[in-house]
């Protein structure tokens, strides 16, 4: 039987509008690519209930499993399960025993909060009611999740709020309606190249010299978190294919290759940093401590990572970090040299074996023709030598300290690589 296909509808006016962002279908679209289903299209409508009924009919009708995310909440505006019933041509009946699972969720959260239990019944009454022929996948605080055949497709019914959504969805694969089409799944295997200060114009250049993809391989070229990252997956059979390719491409991008799998660069600089007992420290000014966050936002970070210094005046460099004076009066605190002494300050004062300095001009005022706004100096600093990266990017304020954070990470990796 041949593979099913998958589509993935998005509902909430809030989305079009742009008040939030979706964090939903990129999770669902590698859930289905793990399960051999990838999802074929995504779409987004807003809560009207016409909206919303004109996109199940649309996506029942050219594929076997629907995803829907939103609109199961208790007011006015979430009418995606109201829609579901309309498009299967059936009415909304109360389920007592969710009704019931609801209300005492709900009579917790008042008697925590001190509420009216009262205030929650029409809510409750309204989260209770199920299209007849939906089974109920679970239930994430007051929102049931549903799965229901409509039209000859599957379709998979879960709430907007991400942590919510992905609790059911661990439930739908093997749910009896959704598991016949898993069982038709043909994942494929995926590798991955990730580099750093190579453009996506000259990957992309080395992918042609390559040969391009073989048949049965499938190859994505991504620019993302200021990398690019080479994707290439192979159907069953075509795995050797795919092989060759990338060995072929790791060959091609030499030195810029830095990992072959998806762990963010912080991790990758605590492995090094942990497999040669070493500690670290981040002394920043224009990041303003986001170097510190990527490294401590990974678990276990305490066993390498001692301290940050968010360094932002002068004041702070010569007071903390020991930057003296007549440094900063002679070379400005944006320069090769302040970034020196403010890297060498932080392994000193704090007692680290490494430590990374990042100062720099992030705009959008403050930038003279000598240095210009986007002049980022970096500095790694440890008991093996020195490293320094002086980078110069446009953009606005948060690209340019999006990019000094990443550029710092990497600075700090190709250092630790190097160390004995």
């Amino acid at each position: 039987m041949s593979r099913p296909s998958a589509a993935i509808l998005l509902t909430g006016s809030e989305l079009l509008r742009g008040v939030i962002s979706d964090r939903n279908a990129s999770h669902l679209a590698r859930e289905l690519e793990r399960l051999g289903i990838p999802a074929e299209r995504v779409l987004m409508v807003g809560d009207p209930l016409a909206d919303i009924v004109g996109g199940l009919r649309e996506l029942t009708a050219g594929h076997d499993l629907v995803i829907t995310s939103g609109g199961l909440g208790p007011t006015h505006d979430d009418r995606t399960v109201e829609a579901l019933a309309e498009v299967a041509g059936v009415p909304l009946v109360v389920d007592e025993p969710i009704l019931a699972q609801i209300t005492a969720w709900t009579d917790s959260v008042a008697e925590r909060l001190g509420f009216e239990r009262s205030r929650f019944k029409d809510g409750n009454r309204k989260q209770a009611r199920i299209p007849v022929g939906a089974v109920v996948l679970g239930l994430a605080g007051t929102a049931p999740g549903l799965v229901m055949e409509v039209n000859g497709a599957v379709v998979v019914v879960l709430p907007g709020v991400p942590s919510e959504l992905r609790r059911l969805w661990q439930m739908a694969p093997a749910h009896p309606l959704v598991a016949p089409l898993v069982a038709r799944g043909t994942p494929r295997r995926r590798l991955m190249l990730r580099t750093y200060g190579i453009g996506e114009s000259h990957v992309a250049d080395l992918f042609a010299a390559a040969g391009g993809d073989p048949d049965g391989v499938e190859t994505s070229i991504c620019a993302r978190n200021f990398e690019v990252e080479i994707d290439i997956r192979s159907q069953e059979g075509r795995e050797a294919a795919g092989q060759a390719l990338f060995e072929r491409m790791e060959e091609l991008l030499g030195e810029h290759v830095f990992a072959d799998d998806e762990r963010p660069v912080a991790e990758i600089v605590l492995a090094l940093a942990r497999r040669r007992g070493l500690t670290v420290a981040t002394a920043e000014s224009c990041t303003g401590g986001m170097v510190a966050a990527e490294l401590t936002a990974v678990p276990g970070s305490s066993d390498v990572f001692v301290a940050g210094v968010a360094a932002y005046s002068n004041r702070t460099k010569h007071d903390l970090l020991g930057v003296s004076d007549e440094l900063i009066d002679s070379h400005g605190s944006v320069s090769v040299e302040v970034a020196r002494a403010m890297a060498e300050g932080a392994r000193e004062r704090l007692g680290v074996d490494v430590a990374v300095a990042v100062t720099g001009v992030a705009g959008p005022g403050g930038g003279t023709s000598e240095k210009p706004v986007g002049l980022v100096h970096l500095h790694v600093s440890s008991t093996a030598g020195q490293s320094a990266r002086t980078m110069q990017w446009g953009g606005s304020r948060s690209d340019v300290r999006l990019r000094a954070t990443a550029a710092a990470l990497h600075l700090l990796r190709e250092h630790l690589v190097s160390c004995p």
